[in-house]
C-alpha cells in the first residue's frame, strides 16, 4: 500500500514533532496561508466527514517551507543550484 501525501505530513508531524502552529508557521514562510481547523481536516481519519485529501501543493509548500524553517532562508545572491 502507498503512502498518502496525507500519510507523508503526519509521518513527517511526528518525527521532527510539530504542533499545529508549528505547520502553520512553516507554511506562511513561503506565502501559504491556511488555517488550523483546514490543517486539522488532513489529520483526520480517511473514513470521518471532514477528511480532505492533502493536495500535492501543499505537500510541496510544506516542505519548501521545511528546509526555510531548518536551515534559513537562502542568502540574497545565491543563485539556486540546478539539477545535473
Amino acid at each position: 500500500m502507498a503512502l498518502t501525501n496525507n500519510d507523508v505530513l503526519k509521518k513527517i508531524r511526528v518525527a521532527l514533532q510539530l504542533r499545529d502552529d508549528d505547520i502553520v508557521e512553516i507554511l506562511k514562510l513561503v506565502d501559504f496561508r491556511i488555517s488550523k481547523s483546514e490543517l486539522g481536516s488532513f489529520f483526520r481519519s480517511e473514513n470521518h466527514p471532514k477528511y480532505r485529501e492533502l493536495q500535492d501543493q501543499i505537500l510541496r509548500n510544506f516542505l519548501n517551507g521545511l528546509v526555510i524553517y531548518k536551515r534559513g532562508p537562502m542568502p540574497k545572491g545565491t543563485p539556486p543550484k540546478k539539477d545535473v
